[in-house]
């Protein structure tokens, strides 16, 4: 008779419908584990699309789409130059997204503490994600990247910092991850994800269940105005009117930066000091 394995080797059940359970754990314990490890007390998210592209890269695709030699009056060459020429315009999306993160790491490395503040956080994957890790890791601090397993297009960054690369495949429990540690939240334009993501955690702000303050600020108001407008559902009633207050705005990095610095000076840090970290530990949300 073959040995039976212990119940928590046995892939077969932790793979199985009864062994969600486990699986769902798994996906909070072993993340507390390794932020621990690596003494990470909080952190900034940036969220936006995962189909932005730096400048040189969107610069370099423009030009390869021109040499093709195609004739200008082909409909389906037109089309991917439009979609080539909006790629190049939004790429100043990932130059800012980059450049924030590497002034506010800059920053936060300054800080006295024994913990690691306000650690630059993203999905881990390409696009705004990929430019938030970078500039962080540019500027030579910790970065984080919370992976999601997809069929498609997410795979991880290579500017992840070791050891704080996670691959969750609850998406429940990565957005319970990005609100957790969270003390600002910098969204730039994106799709569906995206959005998803900014009114989890309004609506996690607005209901008083989380147990700090953040700061939600997005980036690029004209790209921005264009998806959401609050102003009917306060004229509703089905927001109230300082609802809107929850949503701040940045069309630069100079205003981002700037407006991330204040909110965590004045919620986040000790007054006395301004550089001295506030008492170590994870933050926690309400219940």
């Amino acid at each position: 008779m073959s040995q039976q394995p212990l119940a928590y080797l046995d892939t077969e059940f932790l793979e199985s419908e009864d062994g969600r359970p486990l699986r769902i754990l798994s996906e909070y314990l072993e993340p507390l584990r390794r932020f621990k490890a690596q003494k990470i007390q909080d952190t900034v998210v940036f969220f936006g699309s995962a189909r932005v592209d730096s400048r040189e890269r969107a610069e370099r695709a423009l030009k390869t789409l021109r040499a093709r030699g195609v004739r200008e009056a082909d409909a389906h060459y037109q089309t991917e130059l439009a979609k080539s020429r909006k790629h190049l315009e939004w790429a100043k999306y990932y130059e800012d997204a980059r450049e924030i993160a590497r002034r506010l790491t800059n920053w936060s490395l300054s800080l006295r503490s024994e913990n690691h503040r306000f650690v630059v956080t993203s999905g881990g994957g390409p696009g705004i994600m990929e430019a938030a890790n970078r500039g962080a890791a540019e500027a030579g601090g910790k970065t984080v990247g919370l992976n999601i397993r997809l069929p498609f297009e997410q795979g991880a960054n290579d500017y992840i910092t070791e050891g704080l690369h996670f691959e969750f495949h609850y998406f429940f429990m990565r957005k319970f991850w990005f609100a957790y540690l969270a003390k600002a939240l910098v969204i730039f334009p994106g799709g569906f994800g995206t959005c998803d993501e900014l009114f989890e955690i309004l609506t996690l702000a607005q209901t008083d269940k989380l147990s700090k303050k953040i700061a939600v600020i997005l980036y690029g108001r004209e790209d921005w105005e264009n998806v959401i407008n609050l102003d009917p559902m306060a004229e509703w009633g089905a927001i109230a009117e300082q609802d809107k207050e929850l949503l701040h705005w940045a069309d630069t990095p100079d205003e981002g930066f700037a407006q991330l610095k204040a909110h965590l000076e004045q919620h986040h840090l000790e007054p006395a000091t301004r550089q001295e970290a506030a008492a170590p530990g994870i933050a926690k949300t309400r219940g």
